[in-house]
């Protein structure tokens, strides 16, 4: 992360060197939620709750996660399951994980949650305790 200079408000009108934030740290900050990186990390250990806006207009709540273990065996029929397939992910802002009720992979974009919270009920919770 680089660095960049703006006025101290603190009136005495020096320039003081603060750490830049990207446009979805601050996005991520501001709806209370983690970034996209941090959310796919949250999904690696952990099984969250994701509330977000379908397409649609409707909420909908998932209980996902990517975990390894949890991770249903690719077939070569399902595409989604292909891991050349899921790679895509990070060339778009669509999150790719697993519903946990059904077992099956799903998707949701990064752009339109509202809510992430580790449900303790499923999983052991995050390491520092946080819900996001």
């Amino acid at each position: 992360m680089s660095n960049a200079f703006t006025q101290d408000m603190t009136g005495t009108g020096q320039y003081i060197e603060m750490p830049e934030s990207t446009a979805q740290d601050t996005v991520a900050a501001l709806k209370g939620i983690p970034t996209r990186q941090e959310l796919l990390e949250l999904l690696s250990n952990e099984i969250v709750d994701v509330t977000f806006d379908k397409l649609s207009g409707d909420e909908r709540t998932m209980k996902c996660t990517l975990i390894p273990s949890m991770l249903p065996q690719a077939q070569r029929e399902d595409k989604l399951s292909q891991t050349k397939i899921r790679n895509l992910e990070d060339k778009v802002f669509v999150v790719w994980a697993i519903d946990v009720e059904p077992s099956a992979w799903r998707s949701f974009r990064y752009d339109r949650v509202k809510k992430v919270e580790v449900d303790h009920m499923w999983g052991n919770g995050h390491a520092d305790g946080a819900n996001y």
